[in-house]
């Protein structure tokens, strides 16, 4: 399998970090997001996954798949144990709704196009940019502080789908320096998944193509 990806995007961690839980190899193919105005906007990339965003994962057979939460699901069906969505319905919806108020209500008011938008299109300061950022991790990060039982991770004695998208959420959020002690149960399942070497080794300073 080959992942398209780059070191920072957040929707590319979460898939490294399901990848070294159900323990695939894969080939890391670097798409760098700004060189060039964006190497996934290119006609190449865009011949694999038409919405030219990261990350992609090529199967052996030449299958492209888009989407992080669709990869996970996908590695979840073809290896399921260890289990990243529980088996019980209820903490499985439980879980599953962590990982969509991350991926789908956080991150895309927070990705680079849309902050590259703000900055170019809009014309606003990069102290504007930086509080719109921070306004919508502490909005939603206020929800999933309460949603998640942090005992030790978001739900379980082992990592889920809830904390493979909470991690990198959390690593964005301080690198954009949203003060987090407001949030001490999203904290605490940060640092318990930072001692887990599947995590540790898809932070982004540890890829190839870091910078």
């Amino acid at each position: 399998m080959k992942l398209y990806g780059y070191f920072r995007s957040s929707a590319a961690y979460r898939v490294r970090i399901a990848l070294n839980l159900k323990g695939f190899a894969v080939e890391h193919a670097p798409v760098h997001l700004l060189r060039g105005g964006g190497e996934q906007k290119s006609d190449a990339f865009r011949a694999l996954n038409p919405q030219g965003l990261v990350p992609a994962l090529e199967l052996d057979d030449g299958t492209v798949l888009s989407q992080s939460l669709a990869i996970i699901e996908y590695l979840e069906a073809v290896r399921p144990f260890p289990h990243l969505i529980p088996t019980d319905p209820i903490l499985a919806a439980k879980v599953r709704a962590v990982a969509l108020a991350i991926a789908c209500e956080i991150h895309p008011l927070n990705n680079l196009r849309v902050l590259s938008y703000l900055k170019g299109e809009l014309g606003q300061t990069e102290p504007a940019v930086n509080e719109w950022y921070q306004h919508w991790v502490r909005d939603g990060l206020d929800a999933i502080e309460t949603m998640i039982e942090a005992d030790p991770f978001c739900f379980c004695t082992a990592p889920t789908l809830a904390d493979i998208c909470l991690v990198p959420q959390v690593f964005n959020a301080r690198r954009y320096r949203v003060d987090l002690d407001r949030f001490p149960k999203v904290t605490a399942v940060d640092r318990h998944c930072a001692a887990i070497e599947a995590f540790a080794a898809a932070v982004p300073g540890l890829q190839p193509d870091a910078q």
